[in-house]
């Protein structure tokens, strides 16, 4: 059998599910990952934290389709898009947390940039 491996990162967990070619849904795993709310307004995760949930959901649905002798023919994700995570170009590491798409600390400053337009 053959499979789809795809990959749900998303703003409070990750997922990761193995479909069938025809569209069945064989094996899925989901793990959640915490929150961060610093300041009224402020929505930041841990981007260890997602690489590491995303690594362990991943992880699992392969053993179990290996066990099953399926082959995962190719990988789609999806993911939060305007989430950022500013990395440090030697170590690959992040600087600081991710900033989630719903945070609101940039809004006066893209309010002014639409004025200017």
């Amino acid at each position: 059998m053959k499979a789809i491996l795809t990959i749900d990162q998303g703003t409070t967990s990750t997922r990761a599910i193995a479909f069938s070619t025809n569209g069945k849904k064989l094996y899925s795993s989901q793990v959640e990952f915490k929150q961060y709310f610093p300041k009224n307004g402020w929505v930041e995760h841990d981007p260890e934290e997602i690489w590491k949930t995303t690594l362990k959901v991943v992880k699992y649905v392969i053993n179990k389709c290996r066990k099953k002798n399926i082959k995962i023919l190719t990988i789609g994700i999806t993911n939060q898009r305007e989430t950022t995570v500013m990395w440090d170009s030697i170590t690959g590491k992040p600087i600081y947390k991710a900033i989630v798409w719903q945070d609101r600390r940039t809004e006066s400053f893209c309010q002014k940039l639409k004025k200017k337009t």
